[in-house]
């Protein structure tokens, strides 16, 4: 599709859905930020042209934003509307910088439920103060008061103003959950409804208002005449509300489309930009908002002609058009904003945060941002979101059970500190003397002083006649601890690290299988048994049969980071493939492969079942270092006649230099390869381009996997480790 059909096709249509939602939002945001009508209009345009066109995120829609209302109201209300464009512009200019100083992702470091909190504490100062608008009165100075003078209000006589808002207010919400048209949207449907209604039957209303000549009514920003301190928080405030704002829209549009990410330094300085012109031209600030983004994805935008152009449209409209917006009755803008700013109040968020306990942080902030002001309720939450992480790092679970007379086991899990030794000793002192105690640690931390309370128990326990096994069952923190390795070094993740190095087992060894599988019950099994659930549904489809070595130090699902599903496996002494039984038959006696007739019905089998029935598209033959199999070829130690000695002799490997062990695997996978190709079922896939052979060799030192050239017998790597 040629850019010019995309733009026709795509963006134009987008771009008049988008223009007829921003029209009332922005005249709705303006009124309740106390600013000038055409002040919003213009912040539309400009955030439209400007950051649409210099943004970082293509499919973002900007313009004024109710996140930024409490803000700008209380800007306004100090140092007066040409002030806070003067205020306005220069946080552009801050914006453009941390944009230039790259620092856009670190905006993004702060807790999102302090982010969501600020927002819905905004929300609910909007709905508060622009409900007494909608019934037909005056809105208070702040939140309080306007909830105080809430009953008196709703109790107060009311005339015709209020039935158009609250009207306006059942269409928005309705709208939505009947009618699933994208090119009538209920803001639009809802405005122009209304106003047309009022029209009808002549409301004496109030409405809004508008210069005659925009162009020559645009209010040049002054510097405030105030405090330089008090500029520079409101300076800061309106750069750092709005581009976290901004970039959290930026990251949350990117995940509804498949074109272009987005590029947060640059959205910055594209915003910074906006807001600098808009101040210039005595507008209000500009962010991201993910309302009309959303909207302009869902209509089918896919470049950032639809933003721009959604702006042209609005200035186009305000210069020709401005007598059709003066008919619109203030009470159903304000009708538009209490909806608006309750569904900043996101159930769905409150849900999500509750579930991730995170949601004091939520209340705290938005409770702050109501009851004090903006500044204090976001500096509360930031407070509050830390003394929830410090209480997660010191948080730990601990469980006693007597599982018999004279038995016990106690679990722990969590992060195990200090602060919990009080704790610790209670629990253990609980424990009657001379019983036998398995003490289970899931630990993802250990410090010192909580080692040292567990081992003076451990060693007093048994000192009083008891029996005390310790069991790691997460990682490895008190063995090492006991060692003297506390804190040094990497410790071995769970799901890699063997028995040996995550439990500290040191009576029978046949307990680490139990405990194995009982920490797979109870911490793995729930997050794969959805997927298992399928596959036992389903059936297995793997892509791959994977021949290697039984070696137990070569996992095959880990060093190909593959899961349930993936690999068809075949292990066995050396990697063999023995050739099919009529190749074998062929061979002369006294040959290096078996006798007559002699194969391997259990490989071939594997072979035949994984090609024709699976349908696999690769055969992977895998060496390995240090390989025990080859070494007894290489030696000779394979004794004629045992099981071991007449399995290797099926391999039909010739060593090209029996001194090089690396060069002897390689060579061995290269026969097995060969091997393979003597099963007609692996020739037939071959010769119908459906079935790979390929050969790879693992060095368990470096942990890296090579692959095997069949022709050469060399080994290259694979894959370019990552630095």
């Amino acid at each position: 599709m040629s850019d010019l059909t995309q733009l026709l096709r795509r963006d134009l249509p987008a771009s008049i859905v988008v223009f007829l939602i921003a029209i009332p939002l922005s005249l709705g945001i303006a009124a309740a930020s106390g600013a000038p009508l055409l002040a919003g209009l213009v912040a539309a345009v400009v955030g439209g042209i400007v950051a649409g066109a210099l943004g970082g995120a293509p499919l973002q829609v900007s313009g004024p934003a109710a996140g930024l209302t409490v803000i700008v109201a209380g800007a306004v209300a100090e140092f007066g509307f040409a002030g806070t464009a003067a205020i306005v512009a220069v946080a552009g200019v801050v914006q453009i910088l941390l944009g230039v100083s790259r620092l856009g992702r670190a905006a993004l470091a702060l807790s999102p439920a302090v982010v969501h909190g600020m927002l819905a504490g905004i929300g609910l100062v909007i709905a508060l103060s622009q409900v007494h608008v909608l019934l037909g009165g005056a809105p208070q100075s702040n939140a309080w008061d306007n909830l105080r003078e809430l009953p008196a209000q709703i109790a107060d006589h009311h005339g015709l103003s209020a039935l158009l808002g609250l009207l306006t207010v059942g269409i928005l919400v309705l709208w939505p959950r009947y009618v699933k048209v994208s090119v009538l949207p209920a803001a639009l449907v809802a405005v122009a409804g209304v106003t047309a209604l009022a029209w009808v039957l002549g409301a004496d209303v109030a409405r809004v208002e508008l210069p005659d000549r925009p162009l020559e009514e645009l209010i040049t920003p002054v510097w405030p005449d105030a405090p330089l301190h008090r500029i520079a928080v409101a300076v800061f405030t309106i750069a750092l509300v709005a581009s976290v704002e901004s970039l959290l829209s930026a990251v949350a549009v990117d995940r509804m489309h498949d074109g272009p990410r987005a590029r947060l330094d640059r959205e910055l300085v594209g915003q910074g930009a906006a807001n600098t012109v808009s101040g210039l031209l005595g507008g209000l600030p500009v962010t991201g908002v993910i309302v009309r983004s959303s909207t302009n994805v869902t209509a089918g935008a896919r470049t950032r002609a639809s933003a721009i152009l959604h702006g042209v449209w609005i200035a186009v409209f305000v210069l020709l058009c401005a007598s059709l917006l003066e008919t619109i009755p203030m009470a159903v803008l304000a009708a538009v904003l209490v909806v608006v700013g309750l569904r900043l109040v996101s159930l769905a968020q409150l849900k999500t945060y509750a579930r991730h306990r995170e949601l004091p942080t939520y209340l705290v902030t938005a409770l702050g941002v109501v009851a004090i002001d903006l500044l204090t309720g976001v500096a509360l939450g930031m407070i509050t979101a830390a003394v929830m992480i410090l209480w997660r790092l010191t948080r730990c679970e601990i469980h006693t059970v007597q599982r018999a007379p004279g038995e016990w086991l106690v679990r722990i899990s969590g992060t195990l500190a200090f602060i919990e030794s009080v704790r610790l000793t209670k629990e253990f002192g609980a424990i009657p003397a001379g019983g036998e105690v398995d003490v289970e640690l899931h630990l993802d931390y250990l410090d010192h002083g909580a080692f040292e309370t567990i081992k003076t128990w451990e060693e007093m326990y048994q000192k009083s006649g008891g029996q005390v096994r310790i069991h790691e069952v997460h990682d490895s923190w008190f063995h090492r601890a006991t060692s003297g390795r506390l804190g040094g070094g990497r410790s071995t993740p769970r799901l890699v690290g063997s028995w040996s190095r995550w439990q500290s087992i040191d009576h029978q060894r046949r307990d680490a299988m139990a405990i194995g599988i009982a920490e797979f019950e109870r911490n793995l099994a729930p997050m794969v048994r959805p997927h298992l659930a399928e596959l036992a549904r389903d059936g297995q489809r793997p892509e791959q049969l994977f021949i290697t070595c039984a070696d137990s130090r070569l996992v095959p699902n880990l060093i190909t980071a593959s899961g349930p599903g993936d690999l068809f496996c075949v292990r066995n002494v050396g990697n063999l493939v023995p050739p099919h039984t009529s190749a074998a038959a062929q061979r002369p006696i006294g040959s290096s492969l078996a006798p007559p007739g002699m194969g391997d019905a259990s490989v071939g089998a594997a072979i035949e079942y994984a090609v024709d029935v699976l349908g696999v598209t690769t055969i992977t033959v895998c060496g390995h270092s240090g390989c025990g199999a080859i070494r007894a070829l290489q030696s000779g130690a394979a004794v004629a006649g045992s099981s071991l000695g007449d399995w290797l002799a099926l391999s039909g490997v010739r060593f090209s230099d029996v001194a090089d062990e690396e060069r002897c695997c390689t060579d061995n996978v290269v026969q097995q390869l060969a091997n393979l190709r003597t099963y007609p079922v692996v020739q037939a896939a071959e010769a119908a381009g459906r079935l790979r052979l390929t050969g790879m060799y693992f060095d368990i030192a470096e942990a890296r996997m090579y692959e095997v050239d069949p022709i050469l017998a060399i080994h290259r790597p694979l894959n370019t480790p990552v630095a």
